[in-house]
């Protein structure tokens, strides 16, 4: 059984069709990347997962349990972690103080063994504990909102364009923690512009066109696609 099901997935923004029959599978310890232009409904698919949008029909199932009417708090305890598009940290809190709200629901003792462990992954964190989250520059903030989302262990992590707006040097680290996870066995659904690198990190991936998907493959097939290569590569 898969960890992370969808099955002809359907959701709506008031009359807008945003997602038109997406199937997808995240098996357990997998990478799988969702790639496509802007609008093409990777956000949406996310948003959908982790129950901040609501599918009109289909099925969405955590190792068969059906998500689609458990409130988004709800589906965090199950272990759905979240790492929106635009970072969405505290401005005027502490690194600290981010961090404890994102590990809101962790006993105290878990909680202090689970900053640890997004430490070793990102040590600038460490060092900014006491700093508002607003003077963080962009790239520790993605940091940042990538260590909140760890600190509750979850089962699957979404992440939603983990490089957007970062310098390229940024990019690497953050695509370096990406591969440093999937090492540890962390299963992810990534939705990433950025094509190139995503399938560099993933076992699988998805081609979402105008929401529905329109290729399925191994990361390694998908990047010697021809078609993926002119369209979403940038190669003639």
């Amino acid at each position: 059984m898969a960890l992370l099901e969808l099955e002809n997935v359907h959701t709506y923004y008031g009359h807008i069709h945003a997602l038109k029959g997406i199937s997808l599978k995240v098996n357990e310890g997998e990478v799988v990347t969702l790639i496509g232009a802007n609008g093409a409904g990777k956000s949406t698919t996310l948003r959908t997962i982790s129950g901040l949008a609501r599918p009109r029909m289909g099925k969405i199932m955590l190792e068969g349990v059906l998500l689609n009417n458990v409130p988004p708090h709800k589906i965090t305890r199950m272990g759905v972690g979240h790492v929106p598009e635009g970072r969405r940290i505290f401005p005027e809190l502490t690194v600290r103080e981010n961090l404890e709200m994102g590990g809101f629901s962790v006993p105290r003792q878990q909680l202090q063994e689970r900053m640890e462990y997004v430490f070793q992954l990102f040590p600038r964190i460490k060092e900014r504990l006491n700093q508002l989250g607003g003077t963080l520059s962009g790239g520790e903030q993605q940091m940042l909102a990538m260590a909140r989302g760890l600190l509750l262990n979850p089962r699957i992590l979404l992440l939603d364009e983990p490089s957007m707006g970062l310098a390229p040097v940024l990019v690497d680290q953050v695509f370096d923690v990406i591969h440093q996870l999937h090492a540890k066995g962390t299963t992810i659904l990534l939705v990433e512009q950025n094509a190139r690198m995503a399938l560099q990190v993933a076992d699988r991936g998805y081609i979402l066109q105008s929401g529905q998907i329109v290729m399925a493959d191994s990361a390694k097939a998908l990047q010697n696609s021809e078609v993926v290569r002119k369209a979403y590569l940038g190669e003639e």
